[in-house]
């Protein structure tokens, strides 16, 4: 098979920049994304804390310009590698200094099979063993992109290999709709029972650290070094995300994640919460929690989720939600009875995103093995066509 070196079948390889002014110019509304590392995942954007900035700033950013079909990948820090590209919908936009766009010439590279390609386990490999080479932190350099060496069958074949990795992404993304759909209604019913009903005023007045079990004592971080050596199949999760996958596990059952350092703050003020299942690991990113005295996780996990973190977080550098803090967060205990209701309630529809999620991260495995089988001939497209 023939192989291309990027910086040849390129229109453009480079990361972005920051607007003049910073942070304090970002926008939670607007018409134009900028986009950072935190939007940039494996698995697709996400637009979970996605800022905005004015025309005036974006003028400014022109030469960083996101087009309709661009690759985005992190380049510095602990996302370092993730890769995606942008819905149509959030253009026009532009990136910062942590993210490069990187846009295939369309005579030469099929987009779409350059970010599966990307996303590989073994190209995946490839960039963090170069990006975790540095003095300090985790960087892949420009240089280093425009070295990458790709696989380029022709490009009839790039594009039916993009085609069927791409409809078992829209498997996955039906997958995650359903679990947004099935999180809001939860939400809903949360707000109406323990938010906004009449009798909320009479229930008992407690503090979080009287309804949790804190489990941060087990945690144990891992460098991005000791991980690549560590590969396996339990994740690793840090502040926001699952960062990697590794050879063993600290955790199993239904936890509650919720980041305590970095990127605390998500969208309208609530904090950064994750719920989690199974077998895993967490770094020291993020407060490991269990529901108690009455409360499940799932009650646990849709009181954070409409909770405002904004007092609770101190540190205007680096952010941070210590354990005193949050334990001393208000929390109305209802009546025990029907907090167990509402656990019958919530419970299978927290059963079903549970399965939905764990067939997505299956398709996910499907879709990184199939690549290389795909682009050797071992499997052919047309039967792999027939089967999906």
């Amino acid at each position: 098979m023939d192989y291309v070196v990027l910086s040849d079948v390129c229109e453009k390889i480079g990361s972005g920049a920051t607007p003049r002014g910073g942070s304090d110019v970002y926008l939670s509304k607007g018409e134009i994304s900028l986009i950072r590392s935190q939007n940039i995942y494996n698995d697709g954007f996400k637009k979970n804390g996605l800022a905005f900035i004015t025309d005036i700033h974006a003028k400014e950013l022109d030469n960083v310009k996101v087009e309709s079909g661009d690759i985005l990948l992190n380049i510095t820090g602990d996302s370092v590698a993730r890769c995606c590209q942008v819905p149509d919908k959030f253009i026009p936009a532009r990136v910062n200094q942590h993210v490069a766009i990187i846009r295939p010439h369309k005579d030469f590279l099929d987009a779409r099979y350059l970010r599966y390609y990307l996303i590989c386990p073994l190209m995946q490999d490839h960039m963090l063993t170069l990006a975790s080479g540095g003095a300090t932190r985790n960087a892949l350099t420009k240089g280093m992109i425009e070295s990458f060496e790709i696989p380029a069958p022709p490009l009839p074949k790039q594009r039916a290999i993009a085609g069927i990795l791409g409809s078992l992404d829209d498997k996955i993304e039906l997958n995650q709709s359903m679990n947004a759909t099935l999180e809001a209604m939860a939400r809903a019913v949360f707000r109406e029972w323990f938010v906004d009903g009449d009798e909320v005023g009479e229930w008992e007045e407690s503090r979080l650290g009287d309804v949790i079990t804190n489990y941060d004592s087990k945690r144990v971080p891992l460098a991005n070094r000791e991980r690549a050596i560590r590969q396996g199949k339990y994740p690793y999760y840090g502040a926001a995300s699952i960062m990697d996958y590794i050879d063993d596990y600290l955790f199993d059952g239904i936890y509650v994640l919720m980041a305590e350092d970095g990127s605390v703050i998500g969208d309208n003020d609530h904090p950064v919460i994750q719920y989690v299942w199974g077998k895993f690991w967490v770094n020291n990113h993020a407060h490991v929690l269990r529901g108690i005295n009455g409360i499940c996780n799932e009650h646990l996990y849709l009181f954070l989720k409409e909770l405002n973190i904004l007092p609770y977080v101190t540190g205007a550098v680096q952010p941070k939600l210590n354990q005193g803090n949050m334990n001393s967060i208000p929390f109305v205990l209802p009546p025990k009875e029907l907090s167990k209701r509402f656990e019958e309630f919530i419970t299978p529809l927290f059963a079903k995103i549970r399965i939905n999620t764990d067939e997505s991260r299956t398709l996910a495995s499907l879709r990184d093995s199939l690549l290389p089988r795909l682009m050797n001939g071992d499997v052919m497209a047309k039967d792999v066509e027939k089967e999906l």
